[in-house]
């Protein structure tokens, strides 16, 4: 069943340029089945009357019948737009030699062993074995992989080799059977012809092999951690608290670039667990500060608390002389070591129960100081081991993966933000001491490493004027990336008339005169910015707790005809903040304001004026507009809806929370105002599984909102690796043809599929002292680069969109996986660097595109709506096997994360 036939184009849409004459093919299919009339185009030709105006031949993916290989398309010129700046990029040029590199296959037996383990292996095995392996340097990846220079004397036959390695302390020598097997050759020429865009794609093969050989000598040195290398640390001691400390280290990658291949070098900082007693450990998580004060056994909420961050960590034993055993932690006992039992087996062969304590005094002549204090349970949990605090350690060089504490992370950021000009510094100092060029196994495979920084012409985008609202309309140019508020109104202010306060902070910490005047600044602050907030709140009262959240928000919704707006005072961070997002998001359809007590007690122009922001979007208003004369013409001159997508995962460690998936997309011409969908999905599942549904959802909002189906989609997707782009690219791209074909059988829009990356180490440094901003010195916003150290081939760029505050800008990476609109360099480079200024939350320009941010939001607050409904995932058994359950939980979860039509309608997550 189709829409209602279109009139005119609301207004949002007048003089944006979206116009379109045919109004009868702007109607878009709502039903749940497709459009099968007869009288549509056939499946894959383009409807004749809003084909993206592309190049004669360029076409658009056959829907149903799409190419088999989705490649990504290649880089159509380099932009031209904006003023030139000389910078540098933290990438060092490797020289390549023309050769055939040989790889084989290692089978390890045992195979549970880990990488460090391997390298020992292998690395003994090259020098024991001087007949099959003379004079060469083989790197190997430390799983499978082995790469030679030459080939080795046995062919292409399968070989097996004996290795034995010492074993710990006075422990038993270890034997290994290593299997070796021929794969193939990898050409560095075949490569060097990739890179200068001749021949075939550049070999991931080629680049893999390159890598291995540049990792292979700092694995050995170092702790590998990714494509990271860390070392304790030795005068620079930064403690976390927690039994966590910094150690710094760098970065280290072989990419493939424009001509050449680059070694990617940064700085580059984590959190590992110190070295220490695990009574000292101990002492730090439950923040006891001497061992001594502690004389009774830990309480429930102490033995809890140490048990979550001593889990899954390695020790290893003192009591037993040079044979210091590592096992890894399962459990912390709930007895202390001097009732904690165990089965015992005697000589005589019969099994008696023998507490921790007695076993130690009789079989190792050792009366346990902390006999109060509970014992590790370690290996495996069936086995019954356990050892007292006191004879154990931690085992160095364990990286903490657990999320750390904001006290931590504060600590972390104060040890490792480094100014633009001093992370350059350090860099180039790394790259001086890492002597590349003295590296054995470099040299061997005749590789050299230039020891400069990449030099690259990069241009400084023009920013785009904001327009605002109000009598004055008044417009404004960003300058350095920022401006502000100050005598400009929003576009669309919202009239707030029925609203309330809810003060869960004690009346002590946040009294009544404080609200009181906390209400009239608000007031002041709105009325300027045209979001006039009228008399009184109808509600203000204290409450105290979660369980107070939905009962309270029910009676307002209910008592209060037409309430616009909660606005909730919170003590600090609190689970009561979680609970108000979801009753007001999911239960009843509320806007929701919250504000530290702090600020409430202490009122700054600022702080209010960033409250006004959120509040106006999530009422509806639209707080500015990029002015449309600036906008790409290419780009809006038909239709467009824009489409934010990000995953996230739960926390490292947890075995069993679900992924969130979300989706924003534009609502207007501006575009200013967004739509979102969110769905829950598997366990650290990369792809959208219901990308689809989600999209064409969107797409019917879109048309509903501005009688216009879209010609263009134009999706930023956030949280992609380089590994997963062909699987993403392949199963989504797929997934939004759908959804365009579930609504119409002929309507096939061009869709642009660009990919956001964040966690990634190129950083650009100005060359010239005078271009550089800020305290930090970092290059200006808008600052792009798509020359020397992009792709050789594809369509990507660097774009630093924001002024960096602290530390050093780290720009967004941009990668065109699929481009039906064949939109020029300049043309996605300037709309990119556009839609990172329509972020509503701030008057300043953003890291990604608004609706990239978006999505990462929406999934964000999803997280909030789920607290109490996720299974726990500390035991890592609470999953059922019962599917039904499993089935039921599933349904639970996805209702949990359903927002309430009446959220749905704003931006209720701004």
């Amino acid at each position: 069943m189709f829409l209602p036939p279109i009139g005119q184009p609301t207004s949002s849409l007048q003089g944006s340029g979206n116009g379109n004459n045919n109004q009868q093919n702007n109607m878009i299919n709502t039903s749940t089945s497709s459009s099968n009339s007869s009288s549509a185009n056939p499946i894959g030709l383009p409807p004749s009357s809003h084909t993206p105006s592309t190049p004669p031949g360029s076409g658009i993916m056959t829907m149903l019948n799409p190419p088999l290989d989705l490649s990504p398309p290649p880089r159509p010129d380099f932009g031209r737009e904006g003023r030139s700046i000389k910078l540098r990029a933290n990438h060092f040029s490797i020289r390549i030699p023309p050769i055939l590199i040989q790889h084989y296959d290692l089978n390890i037996q045992p195979d549970k062993c880990p990488k460090r383990v391997n390298r020992e292996i292998i690395d003994t095995m090259v020098n024991k074995f001087q007949n099959i392996f003379n004079t060469q340097h083989p790197a190997f990846d430390g799983k499978r992989n082995l790469y030679t220079k030459d080939p080795l004397p046995f062919g292409r036959d399968r070989i097996e080799l004996e290795v034995t390695l010492p074993g710990p302390g006075e422990g038993r020598d270890r034997c290994f059977k290593v299997q070796i097997k021929w794969v193939a050759q990898v050409s560095l020429v075949s490569l060097q012809e990739a890179l200068q865009g001749h021949g075939p794609p550049v070999s991931n093969e080629a680049v893999s092999a390159l890598d291995v050989i540049m990792r292979h000598l700092p694995s050995m040195k170092y702790t590998p951690v990714g494509r990271s290398f860390f070392s304790p640390p030795d005068i620079q001691y930064n403690p976390l608290g927690g039994g966590r400390e910094v150690w710094f280290g760098f970065h280290q990658s072989v990419r493939p670039s424009y001509w050449r291949m680059s070694l990617n070098i940064d700085v580059s900082a984590t959190a590992f667990y110190k070295s220490q007693p695990v009574i000292d450990f101990m002492c730090e998580v439950l923040d006891i500060r001497d061992i001594q004060e502690q004389r009774r056994p830990l309480n429930d909420a102490q033995r809890v608390k140490f048990t979550k961050e001593i889990k899954g960590l390695k020790i290893e034993i003192t009591h037993c002389g040079n044979m210091k055993r590592k096992y890894r932690v399962c459990n912390v006992t709930r007895k202390p070591a001097q009732y904690q039992t165990f089965p015992l087996q005697l000589e005589s062969g019969q099994t008696v129960e023998c507490t921790v304590a007695k076993y130690f005094y009789e079989k190792h002549h050792m009366k346990l100081q902390y006999s109060h204090l509970p014992c590790l349970q370690v290996g495996q949990e069936q086995k019954h081991t356990y050892l007292p605090l006191e004879v154990c350690n931690i085992v160095p060089g364990q990286r903490c993966i657990k999320k750390l504490t904001d006290m931590q992370t504060s600590t972390m950021i104060k040890a490792t933000a480094r100014s633009a000009p001093d992370r350059e510094k350090e860099i180039n100092n790394l790259v001086r001491k890492a002597e590349f060029n003295n590296d054995v196994y470099v040299t061997h495979f005749g590789i050299n490493i230039l020891t400069n920084m990449t030099e690259v012409m990069g241009r400084v985008l023009t920013a785009p004027k904001i327009q605002y609202g109000g009598r004055t309309k008044i417009i404004v140019t960003p300058n350095q990336g920022v401006w502000d508020m100050r005598g400009k109104q929003f576009h669309t202010g919202i009239e707030i008339r029925t609203w309330a306060i809810a003060c869960f902070a004690p009346q002590r910490n946040c009294n009544e005169a404080a609200l009181r005047t906390f209400t009239q600044q608000l007031q002041r602050i709105s009325n300027d910015a045209g979001m006039p907030i009228v008399g009184q709140p109808c509600f203000c009262k204290y409450a105290t707790g979660i369980e107070q959240v939905e009962p309270m928000f029910k009676f307002l919704k209910t008592t209060y005809n037409g309430l616009q707006l909660i606005v909730v005072v919170l003590p600090g961070k609190t689970p009561v903040y979680a609970e108000v997002k979801r009753v007001g998001d999911t239960l009843i359809g509320l806007a929701t304001q919250c504000v530290q007590a702090k600020n409430v007690n202490k009122t700054t122009p600022q702080t209010l004026s960033n409250l006004c922001l959120k509040i106006n979007v999530k009422l509806g208003g639209v707080n500015n507009i990029l002015v449309p004369s600036v906008r790409p013409i290419s780009v809006f001159r038909e239709p467009v809806i824009f489409i934010g997508a990000d995953v996230t995962h739960p926390p490292a460690g947890d075995r069993s929370k679900p992924s969130i998936a979300a989706v924003v997309a534009s609502m207007d011409a501006h575009p200013s105002r967004y739509a979102a969908t969110v769905r829950i999905q598997m366990h650290r599942h990369e792809v959208i599984a219901e990308l689809s549904t989600m999209v064409r959802e969107l797409l019917i909002q879109f048309y509903k909102s501005t009688r216009f189906k879209p010609a263009r989609i134009i999706l930023y997707r956030d949280g992609v690796s380089e590994g997963q782009f062909a699987h993403v690219l392949a199963h989504e791209l797929m997934a939004v043809r759908e959804a365009c074909v579930r609504l119409e059988a002929s309507y096939q829009p061009g869709i642009t599929f660009i990919v956001v990356q964040k966690r990634h180490h190129t950083r650009l440094f100005c060359a010239d002292k005078k271009e550089q901003c800020g305290k930090s010195g970092n290059i200006p916003p808008g600052t792009t680069v798509d020359v020397a150290i992009t792709h050789p081939t594809e369509f990507d760029f660097y774009l630093c969109s924001h002024a960096g505050i602290q530390g050093t800008s780290r720009p967004s990476h941009y990668h065109v996986l699929w481009d039906d609109n064949s939109f020029s360099a300049d043309e996605l480079q300037a709309l990119t660097y556009q839609l990172c200024h329509t972020y509503v939350r701030c008057t300043r320009s953003v890291s990604i595109p608004a609706p990239a941010y978006y999505a990462h939001l929406v999934a964000f607050r999803a997280r909030y709506h789920l607290i109490e409904r996720e299974p726990e995932s500390n035991e890592g058994s609470h999953q059922s096997s019962n599917g039904d359950s499993s089935g039921q939980q599933q349904v639970q979860l996805s209702r949990a994360v359903t927002v309430h039509p009446d959220s749905a309608q704003v931006m209720y997550f701004a």
